[in-house]
């Protein structure tokens, strides 16, 4: 596991988009993993000004992101379909038919699941982007998850869901339920990039790369990962020895 360690946000956002546009110089058909929250904004912003450059294109590119919540429409303001639309899709110069997120439609939502599971696996990705919640989730993979789960519906943990209640209304208007990658997904990725900011991360941040591989903390298993790498501010870094 390689462990950068900079000073502040928009410097996690430029290193990290630094590695992305690495990959996309070298490989421009490369598959990746696209992450969801407050995280990975700064870096979806650096990779869409490198694109106005001429630095990178997406069109050969293909997107699966990690999860979606179930229970509200693909249009609500705060699905991660629209986020990852106006964070970064409405930007660049993706084909919307190579952008793959979970549907979330209830009815049918377990073979939605085995769907998108089976289209991860035909599409092994290159870069999976990642965030760490401050219970030490990644995806939506809560804390007790097993790591050989692959994609499957949640029942989120309450942390989490206070987490994001900030993007809503209240507490109450955050879905119960969401789809994600399991870990063993996420841990098929050639290369991971989890980024973390702020002290609310840095115990999570401390627990992942010096505790012991637990399923109470999920990001735990990134310790096994052979090409992690991960990018941090000074303030996540803050418990580090």
């Amino acid at each position: 596991m390689e462990l950068i360690i900079v000073k502040n946000y928009e410097e996690i956002s430029k290193k990290a988009s630094e590695i992305v546009i690495d990959l996309l110089t070298k490989q421009p058909d490369a598959k990746l993993g696209l992450a969801t929250g407050s995280s990975p904004i700064g870096l979806y912003q650096c990779l869409i000004e490198a694109y106005q450059h001429k630095q990178i294109s997406f069109k050969q590119a293909t997107s699966f992101n990690l999860d979606e919540y179930v229970g509200i429409s693909r249009n609500h303001p705060q699905s991660y379909f629209s986020f990852m639309n106006e964070h970064l899709f409405k930007h660049i110069d993706i084909d919307i038919e190579h952008v793959h997120l979970p549907e979330n439609d209830v009815t049918r939502i377990d073979s939605i699941a085995k769907e998108y599971n089976k289209l991860l696996k035909k599409n092994p990705i290159d870069l999976q982007i990642l965030g760490i919640g401050s219970n030490g989730h990644i995806g939506f993979n809560e804390p007790g998850t097993p790591f050989g789960n692959e994609t499957f519906v949640v029942k989120l943990d309450e942390q989490t869901r206070l987490d994001n209640s900030r993007f809503f209304g209240s507490i109450d208007e955050v879905p119960t339920y969401a789809i994600t990658m399991g870990i063993k997904n996420i841990m098929r990725a050639k290369h991971i990039v989890l980024l973390a900011s702020g002290k609310e991360k840095s115990e999570a941040v401390y627990q992942m790369l010096y505790g012991e591989v637990t399923q109470d903390l999920p990001a735990s298993i990134l310790q096994l990962h052979p090409h992690c790498t991960v990018i941090i501010d000074e303030l996540a870094a803050s418990l580090l020895p």
